[in-house]
């Protein structure tokens, strides 16, 4: 029961990650100034970054210098925008449910990488969860575009590469200082890009800022510290199902704050996706099994032994 316990937590920790990426979407269309996803994506990235590297003060040593670099422009430098573009180009729903792909695409990846098999039951739960995904597409508000299909799509295959990436090198240090290796190469990947494609920086008022530091702190170095704990302590599919909360948060929150469609048919969606992502769990499964089990009959009282005694008269 104990080991259940661990991988419960662990699942419930890890899923802080999705949550705070499903918000996203919301808080760009929201928050954010418009058509600057390359601006958004460097601010969400540098920052954070280099407050965890003056924090934790370790650079990469060795092979880990392109180690870094590779990670970093794959989780970041590449993810990030892309991210963006879908949350500009794309309705929001729309753009956080194409995340539900990542699961299969980091379960090829990890099969053909670090030799991991998903299993029969975590495929078919993504697949489940990507029904479910179709489901709570469905009645999405028009404003699809390709450049913002092409982000989403994009983002799904480096940010799977880079999950499994994560997997394959076992970092010899603490996360928050992988995270920082991360977050300033990305960085600095995106700095020259956002300022030779958009220009100078957007003018930022208080609502501007505040979008800016919840996706750099609760976004990103909140999530990322969560996402990548469960990484090193889960298989990398397992993980990946997590991550169809995503879809969920950000269905959730268009229709709370976007009017996007809600109904019946999203409502089925939603509890897909849940079930799928709960089927995928092998800690949650033996649980519900051994809530099920049936209790093991007692054993009858006994009797007590009888001692001897000489009765005097």
């Amino acid at each position: 029961m104990e080991t259940n316990r661990a991988g419960l937590s662990t699942i419930l920790l890890t899923a802080v990650a999705p949550l705070a990426w499903g918000t996203t979407y919301i808080v760009t269309e929201q928050f954010l100034p418009p058509d600057r996803p390359m601006f958004a994506a460097l601010v969400r990235a540098l920052p954070i970054g280099l407050v965890l590297l003056a924090w934790r003060r370790q650079l990469p040593q060795g092979d880990w210098w392109w180690k870094a670099v590779v990670l970093g422009l794959c989780n970041i430098g590449a993810f990030f925008p892309l991210i963006f573009v879908s949350a500009y180009y794309l309705p929001g729903g729309l753009a956080a449910t194409i995340q539900a792909l990542s699961p299969l695409a980091v379960m090829a990846l990890a099969w053909l990488l670090i030799g991991e098999r998903a299993g029969v039951l975590r495929v078919l739960a993504a697949l489940v969860g990507l029904t479910g995904v179709a489901f709570l597409v469905l009645g999405s508000p028009d404003g699809v575009t390709p450049l913002g299909l092409a982000g989403a799509f994009g983002s799904v295959l480096v940010s799977a590469l880079g999950f499994v990436l994560v997997k394959r090198w076992p970092a010899p240090v603490d996360l928050l200082t992988l995270m920082s290796w991360q977050l300033v190469v990305g960085g600095l990947f995106l700095l020259p890009v956002a300022f030779l494609i958009e220009g100078a920086p957007p003018a930022i008022d208080g609502r501007a800022a505040f979008g800016y530091a919840w996706l750099a702190i609760v976004g990103t170095g909140l999530a990322y510290f969560c996402w990548f704990r469960g990484l090193t302590r889960m298989p990398a599919g397992g993980t990946a199902l997590i991550g169809l909360v995503n879809p969920v948060v950000g269905t959730v929150l268009g229709v709370a704050f976007a009017a996007e469609a809600f109904g019946l048919t999203q409502v089925f969606g939603m509890l897909l996706v849940l079930g799928g992502v709960l089927a995928g769990q092998p800690a949650v499964v033996a649980l519900l099994r051994r809530t099920q089990e049936p209790a093991a009959p007692l054993d009858p009282p006994r009797e007590p032994a009888l001692v001897g005694a000489v009765t005097r008269r």
